[in-house]
């Protein structure tokens, strides 16, 4: 009957319906996994000791990638990011793994602080410590020399920097370490420098 056939077609409908809506929430969560592995893989291209090997070892093994090594379980303290100054004497500090990034930027930053990263690159968190002092325009670009630097962009003549203010930076419910998103940003285009960040650094 008419009526029979109308309800065929609106189970197919909405059983097509359903799967589209799992397929699209399945490619999201497969694209926030490829954006977490490639950041990971970008910190193993700068780990320069093996400390920085190990912290990277611990964060797979917390998020279930590999094993841990057998023995007594212990929670690794979290190293001190690296630290720069600007040439007007503002604070720079750069976070050298996704770990040390969750904790510079949602625990040791304050909210008026300026928070920086690549646009759409892997690389480092960091922050333009102000101290209740307004940013200067010189401040924030070498802020943002420093994240272009410690990137995948490194390499590259330009590279686009968001910023914004750590207030504005948040973390999605179950997201991976390092993984924020933040909005009301500006961007600068700089050129990674690295005899600048030589000389810069603490």
């Amino acid at each position: 009957s008419p009526s029979q056939n109308a309800q065929k077609y609106y189970k197919a409908y909405r059983k097509a319906h359903t799967a589209q809506e799992m397929l699209t929430i399945q490619i999201a969560v497969a694209e926030k996994e490829l954006a977490y592995l490639d950041s990971v893989a970008e910190e193993l291209s700068r780990a320069e000791t093996e400390r920085d090997l190990q912290e990277i070892r611990a964060e797979l093994a917390e998020e279930g990638y590999i094993r841990r090594k057998k023995g007594k379980r212990q929670k690794e303290q979290v190293r001190k990011p690296l630290q720069f100054q600007t040439s007007d004497g503002f604070q720079v500090l750069v976070g050298r793994n996704n770990r040390q990034n969750d904790q510079l930027t949602l625990r040791q930053a304050r909210k008026n602080d300026v928070w920086l990263h690549t646009q759409k690159i892997p690389g480092s968190h960091v922050i333009l410590v102000t101290n209740g002092r307004h940013p200067t325009e010189t401040a924030i670009a070498e802020a943002a020399g420093l994240a272009a630097f410690h990137s995948r962009g490194k390499g590259s003549a330009q590279v686009p920097v968001d910023y914004t203010l750590v207030r504005y930076v948040n973390k999605p419910q179950g997201a991976k370490p390092g993984m924020v998103i933040y909005v009301n940003q500006k961007t600068l285009y700089v050129k990674p420098d690295a005899e600048f960040v030589k000389s810069r650094e603490n």
